[in-house]
């Protein structure tokens, strides 16, 4: 069988199992969920032989510390994956709510339904959580998946999903509902891209190039998580104390995620005693400052290795490690049209005392996050209260920010009549 027609019965299947989990009754779900997540703990040693090749092959391809610890599994990040998928079986279902509900003059009732979109296909890159993370929200919501990960986590993805289809099943899902290509060919995107026969809606995660190529060859809709360009803006009022411990969460704690902030943005006004106080200690964490001219002159002295001189390029960059590009602003409204031409539109924080500022600054600056006084990090389904996310969307439509439950469905409208017939 050829990878198309591979991939082809993937999608028919896929359509079968949707058309049953479009019946099932939230506990029905539920009771699914909670098997997987049995199932994922059951699966320990097997997901962790397979993810050991995985790190070996990265490790032997020279991946960075960043990249090598968001491929990592080990005993904790598996228990928190299956209690994750506890606490989604744990929230509420959207599925047949009844977002509004009317009468028309002539009797007519309407109703507008929430029902699930059908078919979801996810191309993702690095981190296999994904796999299991993608897989329960799109069963919670009625969807089947076709998931289509990167070659770095191959055998990792494989094992998971495994894991997860067979937990599933055991509950009475169908068997079909969790499906992954267990090739890593690039022409498996393609061919997922195109097949909008089966697929309803296709979500791609990873690096701008993938996304770009997932872009201009779908033929259904894609709901894009792009670039995490995040940038932390600390004002004239700024809290400098506060900064030092934001900047340092939201670039140190994890920096190889989308929610990580690549960029800070410092006013003037308190560019003398930031870089005096503030810079030191975030260099202390390891991390290398690339400063436009006003920001290199006031490090210079320290003559450290981590001090460099920013290019334009810098300032549009997801490093995704431990490498800051730092500018200084005259104006708020600078710093906000500074992060209107150059970031992502992920995720921006203002950190400042004066709430008109903060305000303005919320209200202004065109992001599916904004932040005052908090770290960029939060942007995370679970933190959010979502129990888990599918992506983080810097689209508009049809999803925005992160992905939970509600975002993986759409509407119908039912109406109900007594034989009426239009004039």
């Amino acid at each position: 069988m050829s990878l198309t027609d591979q991939i082809h019965d993937f999608g028919k299947r896929a359509r079968a199992a949707a058309r049953q989990l479009r019946q099932c009754t939230a506990e029905q779900k539920n009771a699914g969920l909670r098997a997987m997540s049995d199932e994922l703990v059951a699966a320990q040693d097997a997901i962790l032989s397979a993810n050991a090749k995985d790190l070996e092959k990265a490790k032997a391809a020279g991946l960075s510390a960043a990249m090598m610890d968001r491929l990592t599994l080990n005993p904790k990040r598996i228990a928190a994956m299956a209690d994750g998928i506890r606490q989604v079986a744990e929230l509420p279902d959207p599925v047949g709510e009844i977002i509004r509900d009317w009468t028309r003059p002539n009797g007519l009732r309407i109703q507008k339904k929430r029902v699930p979109i059908g078919v979801i296909g996810i191309i993702y890159e690095s981190r296999p959580n994904v796999t299991a993370d993608a897989a329960v929200l799109c069963a919670k919501t009625g969807n089947a998946t076709i998931l289509r990960g990167g070659s770095e986590s191959i055998n990792s993805n494989i094992a998971i999903a495994a894991a997860l289809a067979r937990g599933g099943a055991k509950a009475g899902l169908p068997a079909d509902a969790i499906q992954l290509i267990p090739v890593t060919d690039r022409e498996a995107v393609r061919v997922m891209c195109e097949m909008d026969q089966f697929l309803d809606c296709i979500v791609p995660r990873g690096g701008k190039s993938l996304i770009e190529v997932v872009v201009s060859h779908a033929r259904m809709p894609v709901i894009k998580h792009y670039d995490g360009i995040c940038i932390m803006y600390v004002d004239a009022a700024a809290d400098l104390a506060m900064a030092e411990k934001l900047i340092i969460n939201a670039k140190c704690q994890r920096p190889g995620v989308c929610n990580a902030i690549e960029t800070v943005l410092v006013h003037s006004a308190v560019a003398e005693k930031f870089f005096a106080t503030t810079a030191p200690a975030i260099l202390e964490k390891g991390v290398q400052l690339r400063c436009d001219e006003r920001a290199f002159s006031k490090l210079a002295n320290l003559n450290s290795p981590l001090v460099a001189h920013a290019a334009a390029e810098d300032f549009r960059t997801e490093y995704l490690d431990l490498i800051l590009a730092v500018k200084v602003v005259d104006s708020i409204e600078e710093a906000i049209s500074h992060i209107e031409n150059n970031g992502s539109h992920h995720s921006d924080c203002i950190i400042t005392a004066d709430g008109r500022a903060a305000e303005q600054f919320l209200a202004d600056v065109d992001s599916a996050t904004v932040y005052w006084n908090a770290s960029t990090r939060f942007t995370d389904g679970g933190e959010f209260g979502f129990g888990a996310e599918i992506g983080i969307s810097t689209d508009k439509l049809h999803a925005r920010g992160p992905m939970g439950l509600e975002e993986l469905t759409t509407y119908k409208y039912v109406l109900r009549g007594s034989g009426q017939a239009r004039p």
